[in-house]
């Protein structure tokens, strides 16, 4: 078997994995999802952001020993413009759909008719995006900032950056839980 066909068995045990653990957690279930746009349950940003700001502290610390050569990282250029146009399309779809691609992935996966509907949108979205591109080549690249984090923005170390990540974390999730406290419906006694 060459490199890339492991790669990519690798990449696909790694993908089942994931979404049997977001259907465990329960964020294939629209229901769930949208309880973070009204501050009911913000299990999916908690879940999220757990999981890139522990990457980033494991990365660093790997990088700290030697154990990761940061520069090796290849990392996607930033286009400004077109990065917040998409990640307003990208907004919109998941509060319209109630999924994100992957939960919409996971939630089709487990036979949900609402998720079905979610990924025809998401497979036809990327057809159309294909047959248009060329019109919209120019804006695609406008406003090109090369690849930048958050260390070179601040032109601080990467690991006093991820440092500060980290806390900023820590004190997110604080302020999540006190506000899904603050937004969660009062469940009443003895009916209605």
């Amino acid at each position: 078997m060459t490199a890339l066909a492991e790669n990519l068995w690798l990449a696909l045990a790694i993908g089942v994995a994931f979404g049997f653990v977001l259907e465990r957690a329960g964020l294939g279930n629209a229901v769930k999802l949208a309880g973070q746009f009204y501050l009911r349950d913000l299990t999916v940003f908690k879940v999220m952001f757990t999981a890139i700001v522990t990457a980033l502290v494991g990365l660093a610390l790997l990088a700290s020993v030697g154990a990761v050569d940061l520069g090796r990282i290849e990392l996607p250029a930033t286009f400004l413009l077109p990065q917040l146009v998409g990640g307003l399309v990208f907004g919109a779809g998941f509060v319209i759909g109630g999924y994100c691609p992957g939960t919409g992935c996971v939630g089709f996966a487990s036979g949900r008719l609402d998720a079905l509907m979610v990924v025809a949108g998401m497979v036809t979205g990327v057809y159309v995006f294909g047959e248009v591109f060329p019109l919209l080549a120019g804006f695609y690249s406008a406003t090109p900032l090369g690849p930048v984090t958050l260390a070179d923005l601040l032109q601080i170390r990467f690991g006093i950056a991820s440092a500060m990540l980290a806390g900023f974390a820590v004190l997110t999730l604080v302020g999540a839980e006190w506000v899904e406290r603050r937004f969660r419906p009062v469940e009443r006694l003895g009916g209605p």
